[in-house]
């Protein structure tokens, strides 16, 4: 399974940890696709690698991208690769975001793909979640456990 996570390249404080603690939560159970620059996409990158996963960056043009992508794709489009993000994932976590998640959005709900929500965009077709626990979940279609614990902070 491939899981998008779209968010902006300047991420808050809050939107950052809640990146790092999505990326973490889809480590081991899917891909982690994003636009792969900074802010919520290095955030949920550098989340899925301390738990082992693996990371795929759409860039939009010929740079390296934030320093936690396992396969770096370069894509040259600027935002039209949002198109490539969204139709590599089977889900999709949005997280803050500014027009360019919007656009994401729109692109994944054009395409009947299911937009999870964390303080995100608030209209017709995301699915507001209350945390990342809720919002992989969700995007994986199974509850997350290990042990009997979410796998969030262990």
């Amino acid at each position: 399974m491939q899981i998008a996570v779209i968010g902006a390249a300047e991420a808050t404080a809050e939107e950052y940890a809640t990146a790092r603690g999505v990326g973490q939560l889809i480590a081991g159970h899917a891909t982690l696709i994003c636009g792969g620059m900074g802010g919520v996409m290095e955030a949920a990158c550098m989340g899925a690698q301390e738990r082992g996963g693996r990371t795929v960056g759409i860039l939009p043009d010929t740079g390296n991208g934030n320093p936690y992508l396992d396969v770096i794709i370069r894509a040259g489009l600027g935002q039209a690769r949002n198109v490539l993000v969204v139709q590599s994932a089977e889900a999709v976590i949005a997280i803050g975001g500014r027009y360019g998640t919007l656009s994401e959005i729109a692109i994944a709900l054009n395409q009947h793909k299911p937009v999870f929500g964390l303080n995100t965009w608030d209209i017709d077709g995301v699915i507001a979640c209350a945390g990342p626990d809720e919002a992989v979940e969700r995007a994986v279609g199974k509850p997350l456990e290990c042990n009997g614990k979410l796998k969030l902070g262990n």
